[in-house]
């Protein structure tokens, strides 16, 4: 029997799918969506091509008792969707602020899984954060979008290096400021 290891961050309900902890079982499609090179030169965190075992230590270092972010798979198969449809994490930083990032499989673009992650993200608010921040490649329009329509406000223009890109990409940088403890 495979018991995976619990990690103390909240399951948060969507409509269509719940957003939970990574589990090792989550490996196969994990990899298979990272290793897309649109996934990976959506976001400044993902190499490609994926190297061997990147893919486990992702899912490793999110289980860790003592890591520098929480992340959480999209998981629709309750409602008869994949179980992972994509990838949307938080990192804690100073002043009860958090950073939110995200990423969905392209074979649900353009279909509102992001933006029903986000908003449900920030409406769970599991870090108790006053001000959510958020970053997108300039490139990345459709994040954007996702980010406002989240209620998120625009606030510059930045920099942030890409490994898949092996480059510096020009950002935007979004903003929404919370009740702590609610969206």
């Amino acid at each position: 029997m495979i018991i995976d290891q619990i990690t103390n961050q909240p399951v948060i309900d969507a409509d269509r799918f719940i957003l939970r902890p990574l589990r090792k079982s989550d490996a196969g499609l994990l990899e298979m969506y990272m290793g897309d090179e649109r996934v990976a030169r959506a976001t400044g965190t993902i190499p490609h091509p994926l190297p061997p075992g990147a893919t486990e230590a992702f899912i490793n270092r999110s289980l860790k008792t003592e890591r520098t972010e929480d992340i959480w798979v999209m998981d629709g198969a309750m409602s008869g969707l994949a179980e992972v449809l994509g990838v949307v994490w938080l990192r804690p930083m100073e002043r009860d602020q958090s950073e939110i990032n995200f990423w969905v499989a392209p074979a649900f673009w353009n279909s509102g899984i992001a933006s029903e992650a986000v908003r449900a993200m920030v409406a769970a608010n599991p870090h108790n954060a006053r001000t959510m921040f958020a970053e997108v490649f300039q490139d990345n329009a459709a994040s954007a979008r996702v980010v406002t329509n989240a209620g998120f406000e625009y606030l510059g223009d930045a920099e942030a290096f890409s490994l898949a890109r092996g480059v510096t990409v020009p950002t935007w940088t979004y903003v929404k400021r919370l009740q702590a403890g609610k969206g």
